[in-house]
């Protein structure tokens, strides 16, 4: 049994070696999409926003006090218009430019979970790069006043939950691959 299931992958890899250049690049390309978690997107389209309009956190009036502010910068930028429908009922459906960065890593999330099902190297370097985003997530929320916002704060959310779900999904697939029993 075990001879015939390595002839098998002895014949897929000389398959695999005869279809070229193409092949390897694809593999590549497959490599990089696996490693390459997706929801650094919206965090990294948050941080290049609050590093270019959030604004500073304090500032001093015309009798020269110096003023602290209360919320974080970064809250009037992402509260702005993004988007408006007008809806059949009459109104208007306004999508604002936080939601709108919420909305993207939702997909991604949704993108990333089906990523995880897979077991390869890439999956596990995968899950250690989303790690590292969530930690760095955290600090930025915790000291940051720019990133002290409901829309970070659910990127950080999102961030874990992709770890968390990464995870146990891989980890579920991967018994499932093996042929684990179920009371191990």
């Amino acid at each position: 049994m075990a001879g015939a299931a390595v002839a098998k992958m002895e014949r897929d890899q000389k398959r695999r070696a005869g279809k070229g250049e193409t092949q390897k690049q694809g593999s590549f390309m497959r490599l990089i999409f696996g490693i390459f978690p997706l929801l650094v997107i919206p965090v990294v389209l948050y941080n290049l926003m609050a590093m270019a309009f959030g604004g500073p956190v304090q500032g001093v009036d015309a009798s020269g006090q110096l003023l602290q502010a209360q919320a974080a910068p970064m809250a009037n930028l992402l509260n702005e218009r993004f988007l408006g429908l007008p809806m059949i009922s009459g109104v208007e459906w306004v999508l604002s430019k936080g939601d709108a960065i919420v909305l993207l890593a939702v997909i991604f999330l949704f993108l990333e979970i089906l990523k995880s099902t897979s077991t390869g190297t890439a999956t596990i370097v995968n899950h250690g790069i989303s790690l590292l985003i969530f930690i760095l997530c955290l600090v930025q929320f915790l000291l940051m006043p720019n990133f002290a916002t409901s829309t970070f704060f659910i990127l950080t959310a999102m961030t874990l939950l992709d770890v968390l779900a990464g995870v146990i999904v891989t980890i579920v697939s991967a018994r499932r691959d093996f042929g684990v029993a179920g009371d191990v």
